[in-house]
């Protein structure tokens, strides 16, 4: 099929719900990816920071190849030893003393962590930041800030409060006693790339705390390894009571989780679920990904490469009339412009770069963990010459 075919049985079959960047991907390995013409891109999109190590990892396309050929489903109430390898794994990463579900995406691992706030609570009341993207379904969606992905589906799970993102006293005033969970990201991913401050994810635990409330962190976008820590919220010295993470967390394959700590694991049997949660498939693809992160010493290339990374950007723009800021942590980086970026990330697509949105004028860039220094160096290039 030519590239142009591709195109039209997309567009002839699939609901308008994405914005099309006009090409055809066919392949990827390692850090590139090819398109249906031949043409090779550096990814530092990753499926949205889905592909962290890559694009056809031997270990990634080993542990699915094994499985698909052994056991490929099985329902929660068999046991499976891929799926209590992962459930180990991510409790003793998350501080041991933890229980997991495991689901299929960032927002089925939200909703869960909406359910079970008010199971362990009692309470309904929700506090989220504004900027905050934290999914599309309907509790995971009433989160999320933007009227515009909210609006036409409501009226959507309330209470919910929102309030503005590294504000210490403006959590003082809306965490109450009423409140079932303050849900923040520590890194807005869609919001812009926006870190919070130390002081106040530690005084957000510290309200939560004192109000009986629960502080559910989405690692969605931030989790495994993203900034160079496994849970992003280790930079800053605290322990949420809920962990939401997806995206990363299979290597490209579908898969999410919910960690909680055994304390506020209230669920009772066939109060939540999933089928397809946990699958065999899905868990070894998982446990690969946990094991080449800490085989190849993969989080402190991280933060080395994300530091040269950000290095890069503000050496090559810092003379850029268009540059507004360069932020992030890890492999999760951000340029923001003066201008909309829309044109930028196509110029640097014609020029074999691909990177993200984050706003109107924010450049994201999450590349695989495994990128090389020449690859980074090239991004940046990129984006300068496609900025005034």
């Amino acid at each position: 099929m030519n590239t142009q075919d591709i195109f039209a049985l997309e567009q002839k079959y699939e609901m308008n719900l994405y914005p099309k960047r006009g090409i055809a991907l066919a392949r990827g390995e390692g850090e590139f990816v090819w398109d249906s013409d031949g043409k090779r891109y550096i990814d530092c999109t990753t499926g949205v920071g889905v592909a962290i190590l890559g694009h056809a990892h031997p270990a990634v396309v080993g542990a699915v190849e094994r499985q698909a050929n052994t056991l490929m489903t099985c329902y929660q109430p068999f046991f499976h030893e891929e799926r209590g390898k992962l459930e180990r794994g991510l409790a003793g990463l998350f501080g041991g003393n933890a229980r997991v579900m495991l689901s299929n995406s960032g927002t089925e691992a939200m909703e869960a962590a909406i359910k079970l706030a008010r199971r362990h609570t009692g309470r309904k009341g929700f506090v989220a930041a504004m900027n905050a993207f934290h999914g599309r379904s309907t509790g995971a969606l009433s989160l999320t800030y933007k009227e515009k992905y909210r609006a036409p589906f409501e009226p959507l799970l309330s209470p919910v409060t929102r309030v503005r993102f590294n504000d210490s006293e403006a959590l003082k005033s809306a965490v109450t006693n009423e409140t079932a969970a303050l849900v923040l990201e520590t890194i807005q991913g869609e919001g812009g790339v926006r870190p919070a401050s130390t002081e106040y994810i530690r005084a957000a635990r510290d309200i939560c705390t004192d109000r009986g409330a629960l502080f559910v962190l989405d690692e969605i976008q931030t989790g495994c390894g993203r900034t160079g820590k496994f849970f992003s919220f280790e930079h800053f010295g605290v322990q949420p009571d809920i962990a939401c993470l997806a995206k990363g967390l299979g290597g490209g394959v579908p898969i999410g989780a919910t960690i909680a700590r055994q304390e506020v694991a209230s669920f009772t049997p066939l109060e939540h679920g999933s089928t397809f949660g946990g699958n065999p498939l899905a868990s070894a693809a998982a446990n690969a990904v946990l094991q080449t992160i800490e085989r190849e010493g993969l989080l402190a290339k991280v933060s080395e490469n994300g530091a040269h990374f950000m290095q890069k950007l503000q050496a090559v723009l810092e003379a850029k009339a268009q540059l507004r800021e360069i932020r992030g942590m890890g492999m999760m980086v951000a340029v923001e412009l003066k201008v909309p970026s829309k044109e930028p990330l196509s110029s640097m697509a014609q020029g074999g770069v691909l990177a993200l949105p984050a706003g109107e004028q924010v450049v994201r860039f999450l590349p695989p963990f495994i990128i090389s220094r020449s690859s980074i160096d090239a991004a940046a290039e990129a984006l300068a010459g496609a900025v005034l």
